[in-house]
C-alpha cells in the first residue's frame, strides 16, 4: 500500500470516526489534538484502527500528541512499519 492510499484511509477514519464530520476540510498538517478537533483519548482508538486495518501495532508509548497530532504524522507512523 502506498502513502496516498494510507493517507486516504486514515483521513476517512479521522473525519468519520474521530472528528465525526465527513465534510470537514482537514489539512495534512492541521493540528487535530492541540487544535481542539479531537481529544488525546482518540489516539487509543486510532491505535486500534491501525492494528485492524494495516496489521501494524503501535505501542502505547508512541500514541502521543507529540507523535500523532496531524494527519501527516499519523501517516508517517503507519508508513514507518508498513512493508
Amino acid at each position: 500500500m502506498d502513502r496516498t492510499e494510507v493517507k486516504d484511509k486514515i483521513r476517512t477514519f479521522v473525519l468519520n470516526e474521530l472528528i465525526r464530520n465527513p465534510g470537514y476540510g482537514l489539512g495534512d498538517d492541521e493540528p487535530m489534538i492541540t487544535g481542539g478537533l479531537i481529544d488525546s483519548f482518540s489516539l487509543a482508538y486510532f491505535g486500534v484502527y491501525v492494528e485492524e486495518t494495516f496489521d501494524i501495532y503501535i505501542p502505547d508509548t508512541d500514541l502521543t500528541v507529540a507523535n500523532l497530532d496531524t494527519l501527516n504524522q499519523m501517516v508517517d507512523r503507519v508508513m514507518q512499519d508498513a512493508s
